[in-house]
């Protein structure tokens, strides 16, 4: 059983935090902790190709800012365990702060940027999972028309929904026969406005799959 982060969310609001989140190698890191850990800064740069060095240098400047923090304090050099500090981060999405904002932009652009190198990694080796996975996943997008209230509200009703199997991620006792590790991306955005007299584009097309991006 993976050890669950003590707590459930770290906020990050210091534009120094979130941007020193914000690279990649330390959100791997951080995401290996909360899956995988606790682990030693010898078992990081196994788990990414990194130096041992490198991740020791990058797991202590997680510390500074309370995403991970040494599980075992008396553990000797390298060799000590980190463990992350919470199951999920969160940030403002929207400042009147200009650092903050300017720090919320680039980090937010630093997860999307990692979420699409790991779904292109998956989609390379999509073929190789059994029919029953190929058709179960998603890959489909919509264009809706809504209020910044029913946009929220949206989000809420799939967050609440998602928060159902979460506790699945740290206790395998909880896992039903057949479960697997499901990387599940919510994304929605405020889209161009379209062209008064431009043609309808594929998303309009019910012959084809939704891929209106």
């Amino acid at each position: 059983m993976t050890e669950k982060p003590s707590e459930h969310q770290v906020h990050l609001t210091d534009p120094r935090a979130l941007r020193a989140y914000a690279h990649p190698t330390r959100m791997a890191l951080v995401g290996l902790l909360r899956l995988e850990g606790p682990f030693t800064a010898t078992t990081a740069a196994e788990l990414t190709g990194e130096s041992v060095a490198s991740c020791s240098y990058h797991l202590r400047i997680l510390a500074k800012y309370g995403l991970v923090e040494e599980a075992d304090p008396g553990g000797p050099g390298r060799e000590k365990p980190w463990r992350a500090t919470a199951a999920f981060t969160d940030w403002p999405s929207y400042s009147e702060d200009p650092a903050v904002a300017s720090a919320t932009e680039a980090l937010n652009a630093a997860v999307a940027e990692n979420h699409f190198h790991r779904m292109i990694r998956a989609l390379e080796t999509r073929h190789t999972l059994p029919a029953q996975w190929q058709q179960a996943e998603r890959h489909s997008d919509a264009v809706l028309y809504l209020t910044p209230e029913e946009l929220t509200a949206l989000g809420e009703r799939v967050d609440a929904m998602v928060t159902e199997f979460t506790d699945r991620t740290y206790d395998s006792a909880l896992r039903p026969e057949g479960a697997r590790r499901i990387a599940y991306v919510q994304v929605a955005y405020v889209a161009p406005e379209p062209i008064a007299d431009k043609a309808p584009g594929p998303a309009a097309n019910p012959d084809r799959p939704r891929d209106s991006a």
